[in-house]
């Protein structure tokens, strides 16, 4: 059974950073891929910045790119979510998932979601 659990979120001024964490458990995650998504409310879930498991890399949505970077730690099947400089709109319920294959940008096509961990930040 795939879990994944995010963790890192919370409360942070504009201008402040945080860091979000998942951490996949049940399988080997050679030839998958991790998105992060972020839903606000009343908003359609979008994707915030990928990366494979096989080949490294980032991809980033417009909005996030020189803000955000993302990285993976093999050892400890965790993809981490850094995120600085945060502005007000960033203000979200943070998810990550895993697919199969590579980076994709569509929700539908990720197979497996974490929780969710909320991130808010105040102006």
């Amino acid at each position: 059974q795939v879990q994944l659990v995010e963790s890192g979120g919370g409360l942070v001024q504009a201008g402040g950073s945080l860091r979000l964490s998942c951490t996949a458990s049940g399988r080997t995650f050679s030839g998958y891929s991790v998105g992060w998504f972020r839903q606000a409310l009343g908003k359609e879930r979008e994707f915030v910045s990928g990366i494979s498991l096989t080949f490294g890399g980032g991809y980033y949505t417009d909005s996030v790119k020189g803000r955000f970077t993302i990285s993976r730690d093999d050892a400890k099947n965790t993809v981490y979510l850094q995120m600085n400089s945060l502005k007000p709109e960033d203000t979200a319920v943070y998810y990550c998932a895993l697919r199969p294959g590579g980076v994709i940008f569509g929700t539908s096509y990720y197979d497996y979601w974490g929780q969710g961990t909320q991130v808010t930040v105040s102006s």
